[in-house]
């Protein structure tokens, strides 16, 4: 599951990066790290969740 989630959002990133989202805070092509840092976060909650 978390491989999955870690491919959906570099996806996200690498489209974010063609064609800005246009989500409120997504809106510059150089707030493609705001996704790369809701990435980690899910990243550390995921391994501090697993048993």
């Amino acid at each position: 599951m978390a491989k999955v989630i870690a491919l959906l959002l570099l996806g996200a990133m690498i489209v974010h990066l063609i064609r800005p989202l246009g989500l409120p805070g997504l809106r510059k092509r150089g707030d493609f790290w705001k996704i790369a840092l809701v990435a980690l976060f899910i990243m550390m909650l995921t391994v501090l969740i697993r048993p």
